[in-house]
């Protein structure tokens, strides 16, 4: 099958840019996400206070003594305000990605304007299929972890103080397991592909949750060589985009953390200005973020329209909907 790369990337690109309307969905759909670089980068930086007890402030400490103090309650209302927050993340996420998939649909059925408020209604529907082929493709792979890890810990307990033929013999199921999680690497990235026609599937075609994974499966098996290349495009350029937005973190992060070390942990200043530069970037990354999902996603629905209508039929049938 002709497939044109350079006609969905550029065209893409023409629909965000047109519409920045998406880039608020796709701010949602990057927040739901566990993988932002953002995130990633200033999660890890935490773990450079410093460890020594008395170098830390007099009003750390005593925030430190209040939540010993009354670590039960702190334990419930963190463990509610995490559900909740995964509640809204899950949501919000769901609808983002929805969000960009019927925008970049009806953009290119030629809508001349993209309401936030309509959109965002029009996409609430989809939510219980799209969070539902999120846990069936999310729940096996879990499974399957789970039943590796716990065998290997296992075989560890067991061959613990034993003599070194049943060392030997845990090395091997060790080596077992890696060989496992290598291969579920291969298998993710085929249930990633069909999870991605399946979304379009039920949005697009309004097709209940089951048949639109049959559907995913039909589009992705006929058109192997099309959609491995788009995914190992768009995997190239979210490196890159990845690591242009995390890029400005390490800038800040690494020398405060040298200086912070460097001042045997004594001096808390270039711990504060990191903190306030990274509250100022915050945005900046969302944003960023956000067009990087909004294009990606945008992709992804023109690569699906492309391989699900004949490229001579398609104005027809964009015009029909629209």
């Amino acid at each position: 099958m002709n497939f044109n790369f350079g006609e969905v990337l550029t065209r893409a690109w023409q629909i965000i840019w047109k519409h920045k309307v998406l880039w608020i969905f796709g701010i949602l759909a990057a927040c739901g996400r566990s993988n932002s670089s953002f995130r990633g980068n200033s999660g890890g930086s935490g773990g450079n206070g410093g460890f020594g007890g008395p170098t830390f402030p007099p009003q750390v400490m005593r925030l430190f003594q209040t939540i010993q103090e009354n670590l039960t309650v702190f334990i419930v209302f963190g463990c509610i305000a995490l559900l909740l927050i995964w509640a809204v993340t899950i949501f919000l996420g769901t609808i983002g990605k929805v969000g960009l998939i019927r925008g970049t649909f009806q953009a290119e059925a030629g809508a001349e304007n993209l309401i936030f408020g309509q959109l965002f209604s029009e996409s609430t529907p989809y939510f219980w299929r799209i969070f539902g082929l999120s846990l069936i493709v999310a729940i096996p792979p879990l499974i399957v972890l789970a039943a590796l890890i716990a065998t290997g810990f296992g075989f560890a307990i067991s061959a613990y103080g034993r003599n070194g033929a049943a060392s030997s013999g845990l090395l091997g199921i060790l080596l077992l397991l890696l060989g496992c999680f290598c291969l579920l690497i291969p298998v993710m990235f085929v249930i990633a592909m069909i999870v991605h026609q399946a979304e379009r599937a039920i949005v697009l075609e309004d097709l209940p949750l089951l048949p639109a994974i049959s559907r995913g499966w039909d589009v992705f098996r006929t058109n192997l060589g099309p959609i491995i290349l788009m995914a190992i495009i768009l995997a190239v350029i979210g490196l890159v985009v990845g690591f242009v937005i995390a890029l400005p973190v390490l800038i800040v992060v690494i020398p405060a953390a040298i200086a912070f070390a460097a001042g045997q942990e004594q001096n808390w200043t270039p711990m504060i200005i990191m903190g306030v530069c990274l509250c100022l970037y915050i945005p900046v990354s969302l944003v960023l973020s956000g067009i990087a999902a909004a294009y990606v996603e945008s992709a992804w629905t023109l690569t699906y329209m492309r391989l699900t209508k004949p490229q001579e039929s398609a104005p027809v049938i964009l015009e029909a909907n629209a």
